[in-house]
């Protein structure tokens, strides 16, 4: 028998993609997969794309990150199909 694996809370995702922002350095940004990639193994990590975008979402909201497609920051309402993740106030350096 085979144990599924214990899915990270939305409280872990969100501190996972905030660590990793911070660690990355000023103007740079992370792809949602290196986070999912973090906390699980492969192909395990797949399941987790859809909670991080959405634990992204969260911490944008609060003003924590920027999720950026095509290298620009965009609102909640046009984040769909490829994105990354940088610190809040990253690129304004």
């Amino acid at each position: 028998m085979s144990a599924e694996p214990k899915r990270p809370s939305p409280e872990m995702l969100g501190e996972e993609i905030l660590r990793q922002t911070a660690a990355c350095g000023p103007g740079k940004s992370v792809c949602p997969s290196e986070v999912a990639r973090a906390l699980a193994p492969d192909p395990v990590w797949r399941g987790l794309m859809t909670p991080i975008r959405h634990a992204a979402l969260r911490l944008q909201k609060e003003g924590r990150i920027e999720i950026l497609r095509k290298g620009k920051p965009v609102p909640a309402e046009e984040v769909r199909g490829v994105i990354r993740l940088r610190a809040s106030g990253a690129g304004a350096e």
